[in-house]
């Protein structure tokens, strides 16, 4: 099992959650309920798509980003096309739109 963390901007995160939901590695609703997918609001350091985007943190004293975070719980077999729809539905044309990054998960166990 894997789990995926990806960084995106605010823009893009619907598209990404739909092109997940469209991927063939989601499947039925039942493996679905399996992939636990979260998503967090998050301040980040990409950089700023327009000066909408633009934020400075009294907090940190520096400028963040509002961000996105993803992370999914999925077998190993489903990792390329699920890395595939986020990647390509994350692009923004930036040369660094985001970060995805892949971890193995030595135990996992669903609260019955």
């Amino acid at each position: 099992m894997k789990e995926i963390k990806a960084y995106v901007h605010r823009s893009r995160v619907a598209d990404v959650i739909a092109a997940l939901k469209a991927s063939p590695a989601w499947g039925s609703a039942a493996k679905a309920r399996g992939h636990n997918l979260a998503i967090y609001l998050v301040k980040g350091s990409l950089l700023p798509l327009d000066d909408d985007e633009r934020h400075y943190s009294l907090d940190l004293g520096d400028e963040v980003v509002n961000e996105y975070k993803l992370e999914l719980l999925c077998e190993d077999a489903d990792v390329d096309a699920l890395l595939a729809a986020i990647a390509g539905a994350a692009r923004t044309g930036q040369p660094q739109a985001g970060w995805i990054t892949v971890v193995d998960v030595d135990r996992a166990f669903p609260v019955a």
